[in-house]
């Protein structure tokens, strides 16, 4: 949506991090944790001369504020530094073990952490339906197979996407988390565990659902059983943060250095935590360790290796989920990551078990920094290429099953469907062409067949496969966990445009009924057409401007900035959503009336001809509409 979306396209550059190598099917023996092939032991010098010499850089081209980082290796933090500033009005600088961050999605892994900490204690079953688990709403039964939690770690578990009203910008107006949740149930779209579909909802309702087998609030749980224990002193999961710690929080920025607003986020387990630098060492390090943290334990070793294992993915060779963490091949080795945007912070988390290695880093400002020159820089220094990915563990099989290339357009698998969402499918569809050498033209990049039956880029940064699903549903999904839906032929552009382009033609030949009586009485020529049909007429034209005003105006608002959006659909918007309803009343009017008055006199074959004309028009508005969820309130 407008601004808010081009900015997300900056953050998929995050997204996307971990992709700088060829994926590859991740099998056989782990290696050990010591310097295994292609591992370089983190020196604390030589890691401050690579960032220092890296980010700064970056930052200044980018017009980022700044940014912070931390490095951990063998069981202690090898390197942790903070560049630039951390709130520009007060001239602070980033400091790695004083700055508080958004750490935005990266909140999920403290979130699966927990999940995997009440399956250990017996609560929690991860393959059980969820709604065993709820007591004041369900989700509700429509597909035969349930949401599990496992689905839910894997965003798999078929769920819409929504936008607007998933932030707010006071306390007073966030809700129990539960309430919230129960009122914004998203529409179930595909079956569970057959292809992912990012889900800040699913990551909220675990969340939830771990605060009420333990009778704790999701922010107290974190603290007592994560933050405390990992003696992570500088970081919360509270909203807002709370007074002693809020004075160190750092400010995000626009560009120009615009500062964000602190903004609430409802659903907490998706993105509620605070954290320094010198911190997430401490969460890194406990996950590279086996779930310890000094003489601290949040997981038991055989927990803590089960998270680390694959438990769901598109297809086996592409990047999956292991519990909650993106699966993920970089530089040959394997990585276990997680990213996260909010709020103008963007930051990411990456382990490589393989060389007990981890790596955090966050910036104050929606421009990149050069992050991705940086991880590859980073990658390249310390985990070169060569090495044999180690082993993920069992394999799960995926929900759907590989199928040959077929041309066509593809949405988004992350959409909304129920609301006013659903709009912004057609706007961005995905184009998949299949040229005569088997080479597939997608995303404007050329991808060319593999011996496996995957499709990869000619830099070896990312791959591709087709995939088959339930029902016959047609998916392309890519390594970096996104996935696209075939497009059905009404949803397409070609189908709505052509539509609204004749619609449109007919609504601005509506000019012609004042035109015509004007000409006529100006030639004295009286109008002696019945009741009825005058009204039927007046009924037509008068939909046909309503339509095409309103089409005029939601143009307007999704081109502009909509920022806004965040917070709940403005009052302006929702009072334009009067007008499909209004659109739909005339029109049906205008039908009845033009059948009762199609006897009567005066109405000339032109005046009859244009008329059905109108409302052949109308009614391919109003599918339209209908279509794409325009008509009514649905927000």
């Amino acid at each position: 949506m407008g601004a808010f979306l081009s900015r997300l396209s900056r953050v998929a550059v995050v997204l996307g991090l971990c992709a700088g190598a060829a994926a590859v099917p991740v099998g056989g023996a782990a290696p050990a944790w010591s310097d295994s092939a292609g591992c370089r032991s983190p020196a604390p010098a030589a890691v401050a001369g690579f960032f220092d010499g890296a980010l700064p850089g970056g930052l200044r081209r980018e017009g980022v504020p700044g940014a912070v980082v931390s490095v951990v290796s063998g069981g202690r933090t090898v390197f942790a530094k903070g560049y630039g500033l951390a709130d520009v009005a007060r001239g602070v600088g980033f400091d790695a073990s004083r700055s508080l961050v958004r750490i935005a999605s990266i909140t999920k892994l403290f979130t699966w952490t927990a999940v995997m900490q009440q399956v250990q204690a017996g609560r929690l079953d991860l393959d059980v339906d969820v709604n065993r688990y709820l007591r004041t709403f369900t989700i509700p039964a429509t597909f035969a197979a349930p949401v599990t939690l496992r689905t839910l770690m894997g965003h798999t578990a078929g769920f819409e996407d929504r936008f607007v009203g998933t932030g707010a910008r006071t306390a007073a107006e966030v809700p129990p988390l539960g309430e919230y949740l129960a009122a914004h149930v998203p529409a179930r779209v595909r079956p569970p565990g057959e292809v992912s579909a990012y889900s800040n909802y699913g990551a909220a309702l675990a969340g939830y659902i771990v605060s009420q087998v333990s009778g704790e609030p999701f922010d107290r749980y974190v603290q007592r059983h994560l933050l405390d224990p990992l003696k992570m002193g500088h970081s919360t999961a509270a909203e807002p943060v709370p007074g002693p710690l809020a004075a160190d929080l750092a400010r995000s920025y626009l560009p120009g250095a615009v500062p964000v607003p602190f903004t609430f986020d409802p659903m907490t387990p998706d993105g509620s935590i605070s954290a320094t630098a010198a911190d997430m060492a401490h969460f890194m390090i406990a996950h590279l360790g086996g779930g310890r943290f000094g003489d601290a334990a949040i997981l038991d070793p055989a927990t803590a290796a089960l998270m680390f294992q694959r438990s769901s993915g598109n297809d086996p060779r592409l990047g999956g989920y292991a519990h909650g963490f993106q699966d993920r091949v970089f530089n040959g080795h394997r990585v276990l990551m997680h990213d996260g945007g909010w709020e103008g912070f963007l930051s990411v988390l990456m382990l490589v078990p393989g060389c007990d290695l981890g790596v955090f880093v966050s910036v104050n400002g929606v421009a990149d920094a050069g992050l991705q020159k940086v991880i590859d820089g980073f990658f390249d220094r310390f985990a070169p290429a060569g090495a044999v990915p180690d082993s993920p563990g069992p394999v799960p099989p995926p929900g759907t099953r590989p199928a040959a290339p077929l041309a066509g357009l593809y949405e988004r698998t992350r959409h909304g469907e129920s609301t006013i969402e659903k709009i912004l499918v057609l706007l961005g569809p995905a184009r998949v062409a299949v040229r005569g050498d088997g080479v597939v033209r997608f995303q404007d990049k050329d991808w060319s067949p593999q011996a496996d039956g995957a499709y990869a880029l000619a830099d070896g940064s990312d791959r591709l496969v087709f995939l088959s699903g339930a029902g016959g549903r047609r998916y392309v999904a890519t390594d970096r966990g996104s996935a696209f839906e075939l497009m059905s032929v009404w949803r397409t552009p070609a189908v709505n445009l052509p539509v609204l382009l004749v619609f449109a033609v007919v609504a601005l030949s509506v000019l012609a009924v004042p035109v015509a009586g004007v000409w006529r009485r100006a030639r004295r020529r009286p109008v002696r057409t019945g009741g009825a049909w005058r009204v039927a007429r007046w009924l037509g034209a008068g939909a046909c401007g309503a339509g095409l005003g309103f089409l005029v105006a939601l143009g307007v608002w999704l081109s502009g900035d909509t920022d806004g959006f965040l917070f709940g659909a403005p009052v302006g918007f929702r009072v334009l959503f009067v007008v499909p309803v209004v659109v739909l009343a005339m029109a049906g009017a205008a039908a009845v009336l033009t059948v009762r008055g199609w006897r009567g006199p005066g109405a000339g074959v032109v005046a009859r001809v244009h008329q059905v004309v109108v409302l052949a028009g109308l009614s391919g508005l109003v599918w339209f509409l209908w279509q794409w969820n325009l008509i009514g309130w649905r927000f």
